[in-house]
């Protein structure tokens, strides 16, 4: 018994002689020339590694460090770094026959530089591009080059590394952490199975499942992929996409299926768009956009269609469908977006977002917006124009009628407790930095029209220069309104003395009032405007005189137009006390 351990344990010390000796006998160093001719060969680029050493135990060749060159039309640098590299090799035939049998690399803590230049080409697109020209040109020069398209690796492993993102006319890069790449039976020539998973920046996560393969030799960007791509997450706000300076953003969550074959990808699924912020000034949107979304991309172009394709917030559709094309810096997009009888309710918690704050306390009860808007421009200075409509609103606890009553000619007209808008359109421009209306035109029946134009800055900030021409009903409240008092019946009286009662210049219907509108969309303020708006509007009057009975002129006939404009503007002053 005694004899059976002895030689158990001279074995056991043998084994573990050998295990610390055998890596020093096994000159693996020799091995690192040609590893890095092949991969050379293979990738098109220079590769170099750092010493090698041998481990039994793991039964692996690790190099010190990593480097592989860029494409020198793109940067002078290295396109990856690596701190190590560990490729797993098979032990018996390396020891007794020098032979190297690779059955898996794992890369640690690579770092990545993915640059595109102004046409759209990224620099991995030529990975492998100058060992296939070789080999076409040269088949017999190019042995290298056949014996790497020839190598399989079991398991290829990139762990804890980061892609550094950006374009060679911008200083501006996107860092990505965290990045895994785990992919097996790779081969250059077939299809292997890769995931791909990182951190993405300002948060949120990122994963790639599918399969990879043959990978195109003249440009591998054009590689064949099919895959599922989930992303959670996404703050737009660190992406590009959105003006940064302006403090613009919203998260993006995503799933779909992409799938990419002779330099045509596909991509069709959802997203989900929450807290949206897409006019400075605005407020983050209560309520989420969500997109079912169909797009090719010509890889080749770097241009791709958005098929038609459906927005929905809440219950409230919209459709899409439009181009876009990634070549240059930004990416490029012009977008069609038209709806027809979206919800009101559903779509007050996104106003926020487009820089609109119904005023306190209000809410919009009722009503149906139809749009027809363009979405053109790169997409960090982004611009929306169109028409847009709301038709049959109720915006409840909302009284214009008491918020007017500044505007003393419109003082005592009631709108009620709740404001009713039979109709309300616009033609609307909205940019990153603020949004303009044009064409105004509000049919409010409690009090008439209101129409004029004005913006929305990136403060919030209202101006609008308006024109209330009030209904018959509104015209006689205005003139008999005690709010008013006699500066209503003043006005009544200096314009029916000017028109002389006579043909279309009627007093009793059709009364215009100049004002502004200020402040800001959660408090307006409405403001007389007894600028030259005011005077234009009475000489008009005067203009009208024209059409109407000879009766009327004579009695017009000594009036000093000057006089009359003077009288006009005093309506809108404060009373003394």
């Amino acid at each position: 018994m005694k004899k059976t351990l002895k030689i158990l344990l001279i074995v056991v010390g043998v084994l573990v002689v050998l295990v610390l000796i055998v890596p020093f006998l096994i000159p693996v160093n020799q091995f690192r020339p040609t590893i890095e001719e092949k991969a050379s060969a293979a990738l098109g680029r220079k590769v170099e590694l750092g010493n090698l050493s041998l481990s039994l135990i793991s039964g692996s060749v690790s190099a010190e460090s990593l480097s592989i060159g860029d494409d020198p039309k793109f940067s002078s640098g290295p396109f990856l770094t690596a701190k190590s590299m560990n490729v797993g090799v098979e032990m018996m035939p390396l020891i007794f026959s020098k032979k190297l049998n690779v059955t898996g690399v794992t890369i640690a803590s690579p770092q990545v530089t993915l640059l595109h230049n102004p046409a759209g080409v990224w620099n991995y697109s030529s990975l492998g591009g100058a060992a296939a020209k070789a080999k076409q040109a040269h088949p017999e020069k190019s042995a290298g080059a056949a014996n790497a398209a020839d190598i399989s690796i079991k398991k290829l492993t990139l762990s804890n590394g980061s892609i550094i993102a950006g374009s060679t006319n911008s200083e501006k890069r996107s860092t990505y952490d965290h990045v895994n790449v785990t992919a097996s039976d790779v081969s250059i020539t077939s299809k292997f199975p890769v995931t791909v998973t990182a951190d993405l920046p300002g948060g949120g996560t990122f994963k790639l499942d599918g399969t990879l393969g043959p990978v195109d030799q003249t440009d591998t960007s054009l590689t064949p992929l099919d895959a599922k791509l989930n992303v959670s997450s996404l703050n737009l706000a660190s992406t590009g996409l959105l003006d940064p300076s302006l403090g613009l953003g919203g998260l993006v969550d995503l799933e779909s299926n992409l799938s990419s074959q002779g330099g045509e990808a596909q991509t069709k699924g959802t997203v989900k768009f929450s807290k949206a912020l897409l006019v400075a000034g605005g407020s983050p949107a209560g309520v989420p956009v969500t997109v079912n979304f169909d797009t090719k991309y010509n890889l080749r172009k770097n241009a791709g269609v958005l098929n038609p394709s459906t927005l929905n917030i809440g219950s409230a559709v919209a459709h899409l469908n439009g181009t876009y094309s990634a070549a240059g810096e930004a990416t490029v997009v012009n977008i069609k977006l038209d709806a027809k009888d979206m919800p009101a309710r559903d779509l007050e918690a996104f106003l926020p977002a487009l820089g609109i704050h119904l005023p306190k306390g209000a809410t919009l009860q009722a009503g149906t917006l139809s749009t027809d808007l363009n979405l053109t421009g790169p997409t960090n200075r982004l611009v929306t124009a169109g028409t847009v409509g709301l038709f049959n609103g109720v915006l409840a606890n909302f009284d214009l009628g008491s918020k007017m009553s500044s505007v003393a000619s419109l003082a005592g007209i009631k709108s009620g407790k709740d404001l009713n808008i039979e109709k309300l359109t616009s033609n609307l421009r909205m940019a990153t930095d603020g949004l303009r209306a044009d064409n105004f035109l509000a049919v409010v029946p409690t009090i008439g029209e209101l129409t004029g134009a004005g913006t929305v800055d990136a403060k919030n900030a209202l101006d609008f220069k308006m024109i209330a021409t009030l209904s018959k009903e509104a015209s006689s409240a205005a003139s008999s309104g005690s709010a008013a008092g006699g500066a209503a019946g003043t006005l009544g009286e200096l314009l029916g003395k000017v028109s002389g009662g006579g043909g279309g210049c009627s007093t009793s219907s059709g009364l215009k009032v100049p004002f502004q509108i200020q402040g800001t969309t959660a408090e307006p303020k409405f403001i007389p405007d007894i600028g030259g708006v005011a005077a234009d509007l009475f000489k008009s009057k005067l203009g009208c005189l024209g059409g109407s009975s000879a009766a009327g002129a004579t009695k017009a006939q000594g009036q000093n137009p000057a006089d009359a404009i003077n009288a006009l503007g005093g309506l809108f002053k404060k009373k003394k006390p």
